[in-house]
Order: C-alpha cells, then structure tokens, then sequence
C-alpha cells in the first residue's frame, strides 16, 4: 500500500514538473471528451437551472482535478464551462425579469 501511495506521488509530481508530451495532451482531451459527451447534455438543451447548476459544478470540479492531477486542462473544458454559466445566468435573469418586473 505505502509503494502504491509513492508511485502515485511521484507521478503526479513528474506531471507537474514537466511538461506534458501532445500524446498525453490529447488522451486528457478524449477523456474529458467522452467523460462529458457520456455524462452532460449540451447547453442547449438544458431547460432547468438545477440541471445546469449541477454540470458547473461538476465541470468545475473535473477542472480542478485535471489541474492537480496534470497540470493541464484542455481547453473545451473552459469553453463547455462558459457555455453552462452564460446559461445559468440567463436563465436566472429571465426569472428575475417574470418574477420582480
């Protein structure tokens, strides 16, 4: 277990401090790819803010963690992520505009 634990602590440090090869670049970016084709809906057919609350959070966590983990996030994570907060803003807007105007 303690072998394990430096393994994986040296990895995340060999991560960090060079750079990464556009081989390994490019599997982060399939990844992120199939984990949100598999997991999200496309902005555009979200229609409750619940929903699109919950895929910042969860997009904004997954950047977090490629960050740690790689030091590298790709950047449809960032565009996907300004997708569902112009979104969430407008929804809120739109609600504000029923419920106080």
């Amino acid at each position: 277990m303690y072998i394990c634990l430096i393994i994986n602590f040296l990895t995340v440090h060999i991560y960090t401090f060079f750079d990464m090869s556009r081989f390994e670049k490019k599997q982060v970016e399939k990844e992120l790819k199939r984990f949100t084709d598999r997991h999200f809906e496309k902005p555009s057919k979200c229609r409750n803010i619940d929903q699109v609350r919950f895929y910042v959070r969860e997009l904004t966590e997954r950047i977090t963690e490629l960050k740690r983990r790689f030091n590298y996030v790709p950047d449809h994570a960032y565009t996907l992520l300004t997708q569902y907060n112009t979104l969430q803003n407008s929804m809120i807007y739109r609600n504000f505009k029923q419920n106080y105007l």
